[in-house]
């Protein structure tokens, strides 16, 4: 849907249509285990070190690591 017909919807078919993108970001979101979890630790370990940004590698070895 374009930009121009969005703007041409009902107000009421927006705000669902808002409502529901906000909801999907949210829930979204709020998959990934908090850092320095041991769920978190547990994935970094499942996840290939080359992969690893250099915060992640801080962060893994400042929280599972020297803990």
């Amino acid at each position: 849907m374009s930009f121009l017909k969005f703007m041409t919807v009902k107000p009421s078919a927006k705000l669902g249509a808002m409502g529901l993108v906000l909801a999907l970001t949210a829930g979204l979101s709020a998959c990934a285990p908090e850092v320095g979890s041991d769920a978190w630790c547990k994935q970094m370990k499942e996840k290939p070190s080359g992969d690893w940004t250099a915060n992640e590698a801080a962060d893994y070895a400042k929280h599972c690591v020297f803990k």
